[in-house]
């Protein structure tokens, strides 16, 4: 796998933080856990579920020793939005996520968290007009 990284652009691998000064192609030649900085979310844009299920799983991909912490809190955040969420596309998309965990795809969850982001807003807001009215 080839990833190409901008002028001071970090990236994650295996738990250390890489900085490049200049534009540079790394290949990675085996298996490893990474995250690109563009990738990474500040525990201050955690505010709803699935952001804060989103920072737990890049928890552990940063820092894989956390993992043994962070996947028990991940699976309990997956639940409890389960609990509290009715759109379908949110429901299927976090059991989608639940499912990824289970196969050590943190990656992948990531990136289904991601498309989630949308729709999680659109029903938070349809509850705060819902309790408005």
């Amino acid at each position: 796998m080839n990833i190409t990284l901008r002028a001071g652009e970090r990236f994650f691998i295996n738990g250390a933080v890489i900085r490049v000064d200049r534009k540079a192609t790394i290949e990675l030649l085996n298996d490893v856990t990474f995250l690109l900085e563009n990738h990474v979310m500040q525990a201050k844009d955690a505010t709803t579920l699935t952001r804060q299920i989103y920072f737990a799983v890049q928890i552990m991909l940063m820092d894989p020793g956390a993992t043994a912490t962070a996947t028990p809190l991940a699976r309990s955040l997956i639940e409890t939005a389960l609990g509290a969420y009715q759109t379908p596309e949110l429901v299927s998309g976090l059991r989608a996520v639940a499912q990824s965990l289970a196969k050590g795809r943190g990656f992948e969850a990531m990136k289904t968290l991601r498309t989630l982001f949308a729709i999680e807003d659109g029903e938070l807001k349809r509850e705060a007009e819902a309790a408005a009215a």
